[in-house]
């Protein structure tokens, strides 16, 4: 069973710190809102389905027993939090730091803040929450009236050097953002004609072929929609997949780029400056889950807060990687975002 995202009034978010420390002064009352949050009607055993007050354990605030068929239920499955040996308060800690501090954070940094021991339990944390940044469901962008849609595809990662000429780590990455027109007349309408991000998608690609490329597209975009390309043959076959495509022939103009496709360059501009200003390198291996932390930071840049909870159960139907699997896969060279990349 997922949990609720949207605040309620039994369920609020912490808006400042004196508020957490108010809501969350311990392992119990963490515990309280996340039973709060799953059952808000009273506890509902998932063994027998008999709903009753269940048994609780001073010593294991995140277990739940039934009175009828004396089985377990764990509060944090099905959530980031599963099978978790990390004490119930360190996660709420670590939810609203995630949410409330507008750039974020590296793991060298939310260490210390948490003031946990090891830099890997600080890692594994962050990636299991950038996993809870992600819906199963999460719709397609594009479809509102007077919106349309920008997708470009960049490459991530800094120069090597002593590697030869030609050689580089860059990682492909293609991203769409709708585009939304501000009310005439707004202080902000003369900027760039008034338009505006909406939502964006973010995702590497293995290379800028016409089955990557619109597989993207039709993965992230609703069908229908006006979508604004560069001139790329890897975009050509949008149309037959019933978009409104529109490709533009910047040919290396800057002043084509801004007229047709600003906003796709602001958000790539953003990504670049995030990546090196806050995490300083991420590695191809990861660097997916450090887009699904941009992508819900900008989509959420308007209502920060809202974003506490959906940390921690917006992803009730995906299991997160323990550290063993995050690391599964071959070490690769680390993707630094520099200028020129």
């Amino acid at each position: 069973m997922a949990i609720d995202v949207l605040e309620r009034d039994d369920l609020p978010f912490p808006r400042s710190l004196p508020e957490f420390q108010r809501l969350f002064p311990n392992e119990a009352a963490c515990a309280a809102y996340l039973e709060h949050a799953r059952w808000s009607d009273g506890f509902v055993c998932r063994h027998c389905g008999v709903a009753d007050e269940p048994y609780r354990f001073a010593n294991r605030p995140g277990v739940l027993r039934c009175r009828h068929c004396r089985r377990d239920t764990s509060l944090t499955a099905g959530t980031v939090m599963e099978r978790t040996h990390t004490p119930l308060s360190v996660w709420f800690w670590a939810a609203y730091l995630v949410a409330s501090q507008t750039p974020g954070m590296s793991a060298i940094q939310f260490q210390r803040q948490l003031g946990l021991s090891r830099y890997e339990t600080a890692f594994q944390i962050l990636h299991k929450l950038r996993v809870g940044m992600v819906r199963p469901d999460q719709d397609r962008i594009g479809g509102k009236p007077g919106e349309h849609v920008e997708a470009d595809e960049t490459c991530v990662g800094g120069r090597t050097r002593g590697e030869g000429r030609g050689v580089h780590h860059k990682t492909l990455v293609a991203a769409a953002v709708e585009v939304r027109q501000r009310k005439p007349g707004t202080k902000l309408n003369p900027r760039k004609n008034g338009r505006y991000a909406g939502r964006v998608r973010l995702a590497v690609v293995p290379d800028r072929s016409a089955d990557a490329l619109c597989g993207f597209v039709k993965s992230v975009v609703a069908p229908g929609v006006r979508i604004i390309t560069d001139d790329w043959s890897g975009y050509a076959g949008l149309t037959k997949h019933g978009y409104d495509h529109m490709p533009i022939a910047e040919r290396g103009d800057p002043q084509v780029a801004e007229e047709f496709m600003p906003i796709i360059h602001l958000v790539f501009s953003n990504l670049k400056t995030w990546l090196r200003g806050i995490h300083h390198g991420v590695s191809p291996q990861h660097l997916q889950a450090y887009l699904n932390e941009f992508t819900f930071r900008f989509n959420r840049r308007f209502y920060p807060f809202n974003a506490f909870r959906s940390l921690l159960g917006i992803a009730g139907d995906v299991t997160a990687l323990t550290y063993a699997e995050l690391y599964a896969a071959k070490s690769r060279p680390t993707t630094s975002s520099r200028p020129g990349s």
